[in-house]
């Protein structure tokens, strides 16, 4: 597909360690411009999404309930995305802030969720369009909460301990997991979250650092593939 004229994709950024990860290098090599916003910038967060072709939100630590300055014009923006048929994609806090835009709740889930764990693609349609044959994954988690379905949501992704890992509404996309890190950002999450992963050290869905960095280059290549995928068909949005 030609990516020429095309309107570069807006990356919401909410913490200084949570980037686009894989997710930039795919869009660099497929040749779609796209650019970094820092909400704790309020000034630079746009008064308008339709100067872009596509918008992606990572996540952070915090709460989409917190009262935090930029909350409020972001959800803003997710819904004007959505009324302008603009391709939404959020990881974690981000498809946690789509769900509040779109009418969900967000909730404390039963367990936190920190590490590799297996995803289930859910048998239906809408998933067979997004992650094509891949029927489960070993994803990665970093949440203590969780997104209800907001109306007009597909059921997509789950796991054991968080049945909302995914969802699609039309070519909008919310993930609970992390399907863009890398393993530089695991090594630098877990040095962020040492505090937090002490805390939750009986937990039975929180794996600790080391467990976490075993293996880690072969968790992320397999986690890459299944990104690929996913991020290949969310940019055919961007095109129309």
């Amino acid at each position: 597909m030609s990516t020429t004229n095309i309107k570069p994709v807006i990356v919401f950024k909410n913490v200084e360690h949570e980037g686009p990860g894989y997710l930039g290098d795919f869009l660099t090599q497929q040749n779609i411009p796209w650019q970094i916003i820092n909400t704790n910038e309020l000034s630079m967060i746009p008064t308008s999404i339709l100067g872009y072709s596509g918008v992606v939100i990572m996540g952070g630590p915090m709460s989409v309930n917190d009262d935090l300055p930029w909350i409020a014009p972001l959800l803003d923006l997710i819904r004007e995305a959505k009324a302008a048929d603009i391709p939404l994609l959020g990881h974690c806090l981000g498809g946690q802030l789509i769900s509040k835009a779109f009418g969900g709740v967000v909730s404390a889930n039963s367990i936190k969720e920190i590490g590799w764990g297996e995803v289930s693609v859910t048998p239906n349609e809408a998933a067979k369009h997004w992650f094509g044959e891949i029927e489960s994954f070993n994803s990665f988690h970093w949440h203590g909460e969780t997104f209800s379905m907001p109306e007009g949501a597909t059921h997509i992704l789950a796991s054991i301990h968080c049945q909302n890992q995914a969802y699609s509404i039309g070519k909008h996309l919310a993930f609970q997991s992390h399907i863009e890190v890398t393993a530089e950002m695991v090594k630098s999450w877990c040095e962020f979250g040492a505090d937090e992963l002490a805390e939750a050290a009986t937990s039975p869905a929180v794996q600790q650092a080391e467990a976490m960095q075993q293996n880690l280059p072969v968790h992320c290549f397999f986690l890459n593939k299944v990104a690929k995928q996913v991020y290949g068909q969310w940019i055919k949005g961007l095109m129309h």
